[in-house]
């Protein structure tokens, strides 16, 4: 793991074959805007707009490995050959411009089967509305009136493990040259690693090692099925914010286990898994947990939670809290913050040559 002397938010970051032209990533986030999972024109201005603006990673949002692991029926899919072509023209694209195109794959457990926000989100509930089974480690649902979600046997854990490894050798073929598993905001892989989603008695539940097991298996068996130069990531909430629930110290001993499996980098989100949740928000409240896991576990982690200032972003990579920020809202409010970022700091940064005639000359150097 690199030292932070003389690094800052321009610096490139080198992991395995893949080189980040900046330490600025475009953050998964849902645009529930797909049919039957694919991929549309939406998604290729959303995302292309990003990677035009300066970005180093533009991730494309949480991609379902399965039809039922969709959070809505507007989720982006990755269960099905189909759709390879249609997230393929958005890598194509985003590394044309020489950002790096990754993508997030996920399965939402029991938080599957809602309604998209445009739809005033929530679960469906009933076949009439198009609801579906959902599944979880065990029969609690997520909050109060949801429909209680299916006990995994040990066979379809097997069948979820596999449908990961399936989406990751599709988002090879697609073009994808970092990948990142969601384990984060209580959905599936989550689920499964917090005593409160998880009262499981096999090798799967209880103790830290066994809930800890789902999420490594994944990572090894999507390790093996990528090329060794493609990086990969795993999104955890660190905390769930709640006694009694996961929290940092499991988070650390995690990412250990994740490093021998060939993770290169914790994604150090926090919250999700109960609606009861207080969670502390301020501008950089999440950057401590990427703090703690890169110096306890040894690993290369991403900083994320309303960093939305260049000095802000910046002081976060210069004082080694973390290796990369991926940012989210901001990002929706500003496509171009990686351009003016570098504008306001005197770094170089390439415009696209048709926009050249309009860039601004960079100011000096602090």
């Amino acid at each position: 793991m690199e030292e932070s002397t003389n690094i800052n938010l321009f610096t490139p970051l080198r992991i395995r074959g893949v080189t980040f032209r900046n330490r600025i990533a475009v953050s998964p986030m849902c645009q529930y805007s797909s049919i039957e999972g694919a991929a549309n024109d939406w998604h290729l201005v959303h995302l292309g707009s990003r990677a035009v603006g300066g970005a180093g990673l533009v991730f494309v949002e949480a991609t379902a490995v399965t039809r039922d692991g969709r959070i809505s029926p507007g989720d982006m899919g990755i269960w099905d050959d189909t759709h390879i072509e249609p997230l393929g023209r958005i890598a194509r694209f985003v590394q044309s411009t020489g950002a790096v195109p990754g993508i997030q794959l996920a399965h939402a457990g029991r938080k599957a089967s809602t309604a998209t926000p445009f739809e005033g989100g929530g679960s469906l509930k009933t076949a009439e509305r198009g609801a579906w089974e959902t599944v979880a480690p065990s029969p609690i649902p997520f909050a109060e009136g949801d429909p209680v979600p299916h006990s995994m046997s040990t066979e379809e854990i097997q069948n979820v493990i596999a449908a990961f490894e399936a989406a990751a050798r599709r988002a090879i073929i697609a073009g994808f040259r970092t990948i990142e598993i969601h384990a984060a905001h209580g959905y599936l892989l989550h689920e499964f690693l917090s005593p409160l989603s998880n009262t499981r008695t096999d090798a799967y539940g209880g103790a830290l090692e066994n809930r800890l097991r789902l999420p490594v298996e994944v990572a090894s068996r999507i390790r093996r099925a990528i090329p060794d130069d493609v990086p990969l990531f795993l999104r955890v909430s660190a905390s769930d914010w709640v006694e009694g629930g996961w929290e940092i110290g499991q988070t650390v001993a995690l990412a250990r286990e994740l490093k021998s499996a060939g993770v290169d980098l914790v994604d150090c989100s926090s919250g999700g898994l109960v609606p009861r949740a207080v969670v502390p928000v301020a501008p950089g409240y999440q950057v401590p947990f990427a703090s703690a896991v890169r110096l306890n576990a040894g690993i290369p982690t991403g900083a994320v939670g309303l960093i939305t200032g260049v000095e802000q972003a910046d002081e976060i990579i210069t004082s080694g809290k973390a290796d990369i920020v991926i940012m989210a809202r901001e990002m929706l409010r500003e496509p171009y913050w990686a351009m003016k970022a570098a504008q306001a700091m005197g770094e170089e940064i390439r415009w696209p040559k048709q926009y050249e005639r309009a860039a601004p000359a960079p100011k000096a150097s602090r």
